[in-house]
């Protein structure tokens, strides 16, 4: 029957409306997301010749011949001029879906972010790990992008990327960034990382932690001086903590978490959350910064008193999630029932909001 669904075109218009993802089921309307918000686009429903079209049109040829055997598949797909994108193959009772995030050419700076501008001091460090946190489609790849582009810019260093697939793409400035496909440069985290340490780095990018092997070899780059960034799918810093040390057996997490609080130079943990005003969003973040006192805390396994000690940082720009949404709040960004739905400790932000501190509080945790 063949298809008239022109997938290069409906991302193409996707982009230029400024959404974020596409979804693509067959049986469904082609749906976009903009703003945080999904959207069916008003097309026919999409048939199982229709969702075949669209992936052999941007599937690399190397994937497409093992198309019957897998269940997920990720890779990237660059339209040249308008975007590059991630794109998730996957299936729906039995039947192939597909989704595509847009991947911005323009890699933006901290303040055009939104971010806390205390982020921008985990670029400068030499050594170390630092682990950028939250759930999927939080913003964690862009954040990563902005702190990889300051050492690009300002630095003489040779910077890795290990990623799965390649998102952001940096030409190199300052710097030299060497980046490397997980499956088609290297077979695996553990192995890309374990060979970028003969790559003469200075700084290592993760595109991800998932497992234990991925976590060893994090972990020993960071502790043979290198500058080590990745993500990990958790939601503020004590769960980070608790995730890398339950990832090891009982009897191996006391040399862990010695390892960790000797490594660990900070988290970010961050949420996307809708703008007042306008159709976009903006990060709210949660900044760890480890110092003596956290590394402490770390070791001795004391990880429920990190937060409060988070409440108490401003002098290391540290700050909780619920003094960033305040921020927002009080800048104009976002309302109030904004911040209370993205809120982990309602009854603290309601406090906030209210000024039960009697006007003394100043956004930042302190009274």
């Amino acid at each position: 029957m063949g298809s008239n669904f022109d997938i290069k075109g409906f991302l193409k218009k996707a982009v230029t409306i400024g959404a974020s993802d596409v979804h693509l089921q067959i049986g469904e309307h082609p749906t976009i997301r903009v703003g945080g918000k999904i959207i069916k686009i008003d097309m026919p429903f999409l048939t199982d010749d229709d969702l075949k079209a669209a992936y052999e049109a941007i599937i690399p040829p190397h994937l497409l011949e093992h198309i019957s055997d897998v269940f997920d598949l990720d890779f990237a797909y660059e339209i040249p001029g308008v975007s590059r994108f991630r794109v998730n193959l996957n299936r729906q009772l039995g039947k192939f879906s597909l989704v595509a995030r847009a991947i911005p050419y323009n890699i933006k700076k901290f303040p055009e972010l939104n971010l806390p501008e205390s982020i921008e001091q985990f670029s400068n460090l030499n050594n170390g790990l630092i682990l950028v946190t939250g759930p999927t489609g939080s913003g964690k790849s862009t954040t990563i992008a902005s702190l990889i582009d300051y050492i690009n810019t300002n630095y003489q260093k040779h910077i890795v990327t290990i990623e799965d697939p390649i998102e952001f793409v940096f030409s190199n400035k300052k710097s030299i960034v060497s980046q490397r496909q997980v499956l088609v440069d290297t077979p695996s985290f553990p192995s890309g990382i374990k060979y970028a340490l003969r790559q003469d780095p200075d700084v290592i990018f993760v595109g991800e932690i998932r497992d234990r092997a991925t976590v060893d070899a994090a972990l020993s780059a960071a502790e043979t001086g290198h500058l080590v960034f990745a993500t990990i799918h958790t939601n503020d810093a004590i769960q980070t903590c608790n995730r890398i040390i339950n990832m090891f057996e009982p009897a191996d997490r006391d040399f862990v978490r010695s390892q960790l609080a000797a490594v660990l130079r900070g988290t970010v943990s961050q949420k996307l959350v809708p703008l007042k005003d306008s159709t976009g969003r903006v990060p709210a973040c949660e900044v760890l910064v480890v110092t003596p006192t956290v590394k402490d805390f770390i070791e001795k396994d004391k990880l429920e008193d990190i937060y409060e000690l988070v409440k108490k940082g401003t002098f290391n720009n540290m700050i909780t999630m619920n003094a960033s949404l305040y921020r927002l709040f009080d800048r104009g960004l976002i309302s109030e029932e904004t911040a209370n739905t993205y809120s982990d400790n309602k009854t603290e932000l309601q406090q906030m909001l209210r000024g039960v501190y009697h006007g003394t509080f100043n956004g930042s945790g302190n009274v």
